[in-house]
């Protein structure tokens, strides 16, 4: 699916860059169901944090960008069959992915962590690895990936929607949802009267976008890119522009944020 170069005058502002594009198409794969980060606007166009990252490294290279709305488990293997040139998508580099795909620098660190039921007793990662209780997981997340290597008593539910692990959790059917400290915020959030969010990380990673391996001289124009994109506050710009309320939120509780 094709969609037009569109450029934001917040990164346009930035960047200095030339509003020409006329490159080969950047295909870039996504899965648009992870606000603010990848996500659709109330139009049903592309919107959130990685959109705009998308766009204003398809400016830098001057090639338009076709955004492809992917699931999250289809992403790595349509890279790797050719289908899209690059993901962004929130996407934590691990040495698990990185036997089959290659990664750029890493341009945001996060961390996992417990969207528990609001009267629950859960209030750290050690008291759930017990029998008799139940983990809830999204599929091919590192949440996933972290329950296969390190819950051995509990029983682990893998779901393909974030929305049907958050269920679960508010339903009482599970101890805990397993996921990144963000979704965690805002899922809490959205929900006060049954679910709670625990924020300190019991696991930290790095995000960073993902690349076929061989594919050297992109890689390297994606990290000078990410460079340039920092040193003139475009990361910060976009936290101050779709993560104000969750900066504070962790400020608060004296947790690193992000960016």
């Amino acid at each position: 699916m094709k969609r037009s170069l569109w450029i934001c005058p917040l990164l346009l502002g930035m960047t200095g860059l030339s509003l020409f594009a006329d490159g080969p198409p950047l295909r870039i794969g996504m899965e648009m169901a992870y606000p603010p980060f990848e996500m659709t606007d109330e139009q049903g166009k592309p919107a959130g944090v990685s959109v705009e990252l998308a766009r204003a490294l398809g400016q830098e290279l001057g090639r338009p960008v076709e955004l492809q709305n992917i699931a999250f488990d289809g992403l790595i293997p349509s890279l790797k069959t050719g289908k899209i040139d690059l993901i962004i998508s929130s996407m934590t580099a691990n040495e698990e992915r990185a036997k089959s795909i290659a990664f750029s620098d890493p341009y945001l660190t996060t961390g996992l962590g417990l969207l528990v039921p609001k009267e629950g007793t859960t209030d750290k990662i050690s008291t759930l690895d017990q029998k008799g209780r139940k983990v809830a997981v999204k599929k091919g997340t590192t949440g996933h990936l972290y329950a296969m290597n390190h819950i051995k008593n509990a029983e682990v539910l893998v779901f393909d929607k974030e929305s049907a692990a958050v269920l679960e959790v508010g339903q009482g059917k599970a101890d805990a949802f397993l996921y990144d400290q963000m979704s965690v915020f805002q899922n809490a959030k959205k929900n006060p009267s049954k679910l709670r969010a625990i924020l300190t990380p019991f696991q930290t990673e790095s995000w960073a976008i993902g690349l076929r391996k061989g594919d050297d001289a992109l890689r390297l124009q994606v990290n000078a890119f990410l460079a340039k994109f920092r040193k003139e506050g475009g990361f910060e710009k976009l936290g101050d522009k779709y993560l104000r309320e969750q900066k504070a939120a962790f400020a608060a509780q004296g947790i690193p944020f992000l960016f």
